[in-house]
């Protein structure tokens, strides 16, 4: 404990001096807790066998409680940067939590690795395949000395150094129906799919709607480069993805799974298709031929290794804030055009004139009208905010959409805007906000608290 708080005091002195170089030599000064497997096996005068077939390796040389974490001066203060934008207590949610991550190549290993140093207690990492070299343009923390690795011992190996206490569990194994009681037991808060096998991948999200478990996937991030196009929404709204759309059509088919399942997807067209499979003389030749796990693509796409890393990113911010029970309105698919937003606009204006007489109680431009259709009400009836109407039926809707005062006692601002259908909108304006209040608690509430937004937003 004595030389827990030397150790503290003097990181503490090395931040202040302002110097990286100062605080890496003082830790130096102390011993590393259980920094890896490695260096725990010299310890013992072992030599730590190597991994063979389907590997469950769990590290036993510094465990701690996933309670106590933050009790731990090391870890407050590694994670001080957190626990000042969380709060104490939203970030002991996240330190007490469990995930998995099923697949570790670009995107998953990112995920994984900012899940870790956000300070997720508890990792179950799975994946079958090794570290290749064609990967290190893209993987999180492999190096050549990695090289032929399986990707799930490459990770604990380099996320021991990074947050010893975290518990760490890394599984060599493919995820199928066998598997998949060993890899989604243990209740975890969060499982993550970062797997490029359609079949895999359909069986893996019907499992997690199957028991009840909170799931982010993660669609095709190859052969893209726009990381501004990148975006996290319902499933049922990621129509530009090839991957997503084979997906969705899987689970509507095989498992009567409609929707409702958060993917991380690209609004960009891929720039670039699976180049031809040669075998060795050189000759195109059948990739199924050469498959060494059935159904697993051998065909390689061109990856830019940025855009995974970012779907990696986002993953682990998603799941971090949703562990710590903090809002984020991730920016909502909607695809209207200015003239849309022009005409939803002019509707309002003449609606107006014809209830009360005259529109000067009218107090938006097209632009916050945008911002109202856009950011409050996703494009959609404020009664039903499921996404049905995606791409181009999208467009199609606006023609039966108008925006109605909420509180007819007040103007026609941001914050007292709701978006209904023609017939929806008739039947608001006849009736009183205290019946609704009475008569549907839950939608008064989700609208009330939906314009609290743009109160704040607007600063009114």
């Amino acid at each position: 404990m004595e030389d827990r708080g030397k150790s503290l005091a003097l990181i503490g002195a090395g931040a202040l001096l302002g110097s990286v170089t100062a605080t890496v030599a003082l830790l130096k000064l102390f011993p590393s807790r259980g920094s890896t497997l490695d260096e725990a096996t010299k310890l013992n005068g072992k030599a730590a066998p190597a991994p063979e077939g389907n590997t469950c390796v769990k590290d036993d040389t510094y465990e701690m409680d996933p309670a106590d974490l933050l009790k731990d001066e090391i870890v407050s203060e590694q994670l001080t940067r957190n626990i000042q934008f969380f709060g104490f207590d939203a970030q002991q949610k996240v330190t007490t939590s469990y995930v998995v991550v099923i697949g570790l190549g670009g995107v998953g290993s990112h995920a994984a690795s900012m899940l870790l140093r956000s300070g997720v207690g508890r990792l179950l990492l799975v994946d079958f395949d090794q570290v290749s070299l064609s990967s290190l343009n893209r993987h999180a923390v492999a190096t050549r000395i990695d090289v032929g690795t399986p990707k799930a011992l490459c990770l604990k190996k380099h996320f021991s150094l990074i947050y010893p206490e975290c518990q760490i569990d890394a599984k060599v194994m493919l995820y199928d129906t066998s598997s998949e009681e060993e890899i989604l037991s243990g209740d975890p808060d969060f499982v993550l799919d970062c797997i490029d096998n359609i079949d895999t991948k359909v069986a893996l999200l019907a499992a997690c709607v199957r028991r009840g478990l909170k799931v982010l996937s993660a669609t095709g991030a190859g052969a893209r480069a726009d990381p501004t196009r990148i975006r996290v929404a319902d499933l049922r709204e990621s129509t530009n993805d090839p991957l997503s759309r084979s997906v969705r059509q899987r689970l509507r088919r095989d498992h009567g799974i409609e929707g409702g399942i958060p993917v991380v997807f690209s609004l960009e067209k891929p720039k670039a298709k699976l180049l031809p499979f040669k075998g060795p003389n050189g000759d195109e030749e059948n990739p199924s031929d050469y498959q060494v796990v059935p159904g697993f693509r051998v065909r390689i796409i061109p990856v830019l290794g940025t855009i995974p890393a970012i779907f990696g990113q986002i993953m682990a911010s998603y799941v971090v804030t949703k562990l710590a029970d903090f809002q984020v309105q991730m920016e909502p698919i909607v695809n209207f055009d200015m003239d849309h937003y022009r005409v939803l606009h002019q509707r309002l204006i003449e609606h107006e004139e014809l209830i009360y007489g005259t529109s000067t109680q009218v107090q938006v431009d097209v632009e916050e009208v945008m911002y109202v259709a856009k950011e409050l009400w996703h494009g959609r009836s404020a009664r039903d905010q499921t996404a049905k109407e995606v791409g181009r039926g999208m467009w199609r809707s606006v023609n039966e959409l108008m925006f109605v005062r909420w509180d007819i006692s007040k103007p026609a601002s941001a914050s007292n805007l709701i978006l209904l259908k023609f017939t929806e909108a008739d039947e608001h304006e006849s009736t009183t906000l205290e019946d609704i209040k009475q008569n549907e608690p839950e939608f008064f509430t989700r609208v009330t608290s939906t314009l609290k937004r743009a109160e704040l937003d607007f600063g009114l």
